[in-house]
């Protein structure tokens, strides 16, 4: 995929960040994470369509939470990325720059993945005990906050207690992102059920701009979160998802996890990317279009 032909200031798993004075470009590429590896080949549209459904739920919830959305309009970024409009639109956000908060805001309203693996071993999900009785795709009791630490590129997150959450950030910075990863995701779970999706698990970063708690990075994506059709829904078993799940099942089941990740077959790519195109118009009540057929600077 082409770049900007400048090297980013910072970069994560799948974003690029331009320092642009009292702002930061957020440029998402269509590269694919999966176990904390980066994985060798693009996902197409990934990165527009994780951009696009960041800013719908920026909007949507932004009486409940501020957000540091600026602009996704390619003529109020500084005058040097206009030349690479074609590229950037629709998979680039002008956003405020904040103090970031190191904690991975977790939220689960269902057991599945690595709290499905702990409660079979010991009946509690990120030390939180659990009844006894549940079962893969469970709707959990009550929403579960379960924060880790926020790891630095190439090493791997850790699954901390509120307890510890509290030391890291101070007790009352650690109640505020609890509360409003909550608020959030039971908002945006209680919306999704009108569009027939499950939102099973998410997570949320935050930072401090001008004093306050702000919804940064992402928000409810395919990315951070898991997106199963509510249609057939049944717990027991392992659910469809329109996330990249499908990626993690598929690796599960041709990799040992050891060394580089390896390639993804062809069928892999162009169904995830399907996927994450049917996550977009049922999320939005849109039909994806990608903002240019080409994303490629000139």
């Amino acid at each position: 995929m082409a770049d900007l032909g400048m090297r980013p200031d910072s970069h994560g798993k799948v974003r690029d960040i331009y320092d642009c004075g009292d702002d930061l470009l957020m440029v998402a590429s269509d590269r694919l994470s999966a176990f904390d590896f980066i994985l060798p080949d693009e996902i197409p549209h990934k990165g527009e369509i994780l951009t696009r459904i960041s800013a719908f739920w920026f909007r949507k919830f932004a009486d409940l939470v501020p957000n540091h959305l600026v602009s996704m309009d390619v003529a109020d970024f500084p005058e040097r990325y206009r030349s690479y409009a074609d590229y950037l639109v629709g998979r680039s956000m002008l956003v405020r720059k904040a103090k970031t908060i190191p904690i991975e805001c977790i939220v689960r309203g269902y057991l599945t993945g690595s709290g499905k693996k702990t409660y079979d071993e010991d009946g509690t999900v990120c030390g939180i005990h659990l009844p006894a009785g549940l079962t893969e795709a469970s709707k959990l009791p009550e929403t579960l906050f379960t924060p880790s630490t926020k790891a630095e590129l190439g090493d791997h997150d850790e699954n901390i207690s509120y307890e510890r959450c509290c030391d890291i950030v101070g007790t009352d910075v650690a109640s505020q992102i609890r509360d409003l990863s909550i608020k959030i995701y039971e908002a945006a779970a209680e919306y999704a059920a009108t569009r027939g999706i499950i939102i099973a698990d998410t997570k949320f970063e935050f930072g401090i701009i001008d004093g306050r708690v702000t919804l940064i990075d992402e928000c409810l994506t395919p990315d951070s979160s898991r997106f199963w059709p509510a249609e057939g829904y049944a717990p027991g078993h392992v659910q469809p998802s329109y996330d990249k799940q499908y990626v993690r099942d598929w690796l599960k089941a041709n990799w040992d996890m050891q060394g580089e990740p390896p390639h993804l077959p062809s069928d892999v790519i162009e169904g995830t990317s399907k996927r994450y195109q049917e996550a977009f118009e049922i999320i939005t009540a849109n039909a994806f279009k990608p903002m240019k057929e080409s994303n490629v600077p000139a």
